[in-house]
């Protein structure tokens, strides 16, 4: 699967986006808040993610190093995507795959993250 333009929304439609991004590098994570959510995450670039609708219905959940921005619905409580950098300190978004039309994030080959040992 190579990178694919998909929209995607929290479960009530308050938050609305369209994202470029390549599901082949899907990661699962162990972290507190990612084992907890479930999420399946693609990462992308700021450029390559479109907020459609939803910017004000939105609010912000850090933790740990307060280094990623949860962005999470303030109507359903979804978290559909986050912002943050990479490592090298890039900036990227990290697309809930649960969220995206269209896509069955249990059927993706997702590499797993060890967050938890962070």
């Amino acid at each position: 699967m190579a990178q694919a333009n998909y929209t995607g929304s929290c479960q009530c439609g308050a938050v609305r986006f369209e994202v470029d991004v390549d599901l082949d590098g899907a990661v699962t994570c162990n972290c507190s808040r990612c084992r907890r959510l479930g999420s399946v995450l693609a990462f992308t670039t700021p450029e390559n993610f479109v907020l459609m609708a939803g910017a004000d219905a939105t609010s912000s959940y850090r933790f740990n190093h307060h280094v990623i921005d949860h962005r999470f619905c303030n109507t359903c409580g979804i978290q559909s995507y986050a912002l943050g950098q990479t490592p090298d300190g890039q900036e990227m978004v990290a697309i809930n795959a649960n969220c995206l039309d269209g896509i069955d994030p249990r059927a993706l080959t997702a590499h797993h993250f060890d967050g938890a040992s962070l």
